[in-house]
């Protein structure tokens, strides 16, 4: 099943990973320079991709996790990543009630203000009262606790992203 990603001509490569984090193709071109003779297996090629984000400097981070979207933002839903769409409203995030799509708004901006990051968290097989409560948590933390969680949940998103790829074996 490797060998399937591992024959990958590179632009279709980068292409199929150019979205694991959030719009940051340069990782997967990374990715792809660091494959050589090829990945020994699924494994392989997650942890290497992890260890180019763990690379990358503060800066570059923080560009990735402001690549992501706000969570639940009615105006935004349509113009998602396929990847955020798919996992947004698989926890049902484009269904909310008008006082749940405020909420998020009076979050996402209060957040963003204090942080100037957007809030990461990895929803899949989480529901609209455990995100609000983990949001309502998180922003009361300190920039430094809630960067290193926000960069925790991004590599998390990454390797549930990187794992769908893995069953779907292209």
């Amino acid at each position: 099943m490797i060998n399937n990603f591992n024959e990958l001509p590179e632009s279709q490569f980068i292409k199929l990973f150019a979205n694991i984090f959030e719009n940051s193709r340069f990782i997967a071109e990374k990715l792809y320079k660091k494959k050589g003779p090829g990945f020994n297996d699924f494994g392989d090629l997650t942890q290497k991709m992890l260890d180019i984000f763990d690379d990358t400097t503060r800066e570059q981070k923080l560009e990735i996790l402001n690549s992501h979207p706000d969570l639940a933002d009615k105006t935004k839903i349509s113009s998602l990543s396929p990847d955020s769409k798919k996992e947004q409203q698989g926890v049902r995030l484009d269904q909310c009630s008008e006082e749940e799509f405020n909420e998020f708004k009076k979050l996402n901006d209060s957040y963003k203000k204090k942080f100037l990051f957007t809030f990461i968290l990895a929803v899949k097989e989480k529901n609209k009262n455990e995100i609000l409560d983990n949001f309502r948590k998180r922003i009361s933390a300190n920039l430094e606790t809630e960067f290193n969680e926000a960069v925790k949940q991004v590599k998390l998103i990454a390797k549930l992203r990187l794992e769908e790829l893995s069953n779907e074996g292209l």
